[in-house]
């Protein structure tokens, strides 16, 4: 007679992720596969600063050219176990379910297998990215589609006028913070600096606009 295994009502729910940004510069990450899904991970994971060791038999043509610069360390054969010892992250992103599980398995770390939400521990949500900011958005793996439609909304919403702020406000809020010295002004200041009606003057005006208010606003502030 085969045995039924009842099922927990938990796992027909979706999982409850702590969203978290993690900094990866000078981590060992882990990229098992070499095709296009795989490119599109390590190209990310580089830009972030992380050591990234591709394993893969073949890679495409622009990992391989990333192999050649020297930027990864690439090891040519399949996966083997054993190969994941003091990894801080790990993707496989292999064609072969198989390979994909014995990676989820064998990794005591960060490990997400693409498009198997079910193997990973922690997903990938859809980023939005304009300098500094970085928006995620996640529908916990249960429609990464959706995800990609709600973050092109959000791309319409923070255009590329806020990468050129925040790379101004960055040094402003510093000189706030120095030169501000009541406590109750700095802090009216910085809230300022990010309110409402600073986002509403960035995207009608532009950012030169933004930023000028922004300094303008710290001057003020320091006038007796």
């Amino acid at each position: 007679m085969k045995k039924t295994v009842a099922r927990s009502p938990q796992h027909d729910t979706p999982a409850v992720y702590y969203p978290l940004f993690v900094n990866l510069r000078k981590k060992r990450v882990v990229v098992v596969g070499g095709g296009k899904v795989a490119e599109r991970k390590i190209l990310s994971l580089l830009r972030t600063g992380a050591e990234v060791t591709v394993i893969s038999p073949l890679l495409t043509r622009r990992i391989e050219k990333e192999r050649m610069a020297g930027t990864i360390r690439h090891v040519r054969r399949q996966y083997r176990k054993g190969e994941l010892k003091e990894a801080f992250l790990v993707i496989a992103a292999t064609d072969s379910p198989d390979i994909n599980e014995k990676v989820s398995r064998d990794a005591a770390c960060l490990v997400n297998v693409v498009d198997t939400p079910e193997l990973c521990n922690f997903i990938v949500p859809s980023v939005i990215k304009r300098g500094l900011l970085t928006i995620a958005v996640s529908t916990s793996g249960v429609s990464p589609a959706l995800s990609r439609s709600i973050r092109r909304e959000l791309e319409k919403i923070y255009g590329p006028e806020f990468s050129a702020y925040l790379k101004s406000l960055r040094s402003i809020r510093a000189e706030a913070k120095r030169t501000i010295r009541d406590p109750d002004k700095r802090g009216a200041c910085l809230k300022a600096l990010a309110s409402e009606n600073m986002l509403e003057m960035l995207r009608k005006q532009g950012p030169a606009k933004a930023v000028r208010a922004a300094r303008d606003a710290v001057r003020k502030t320091n006038t007796p």
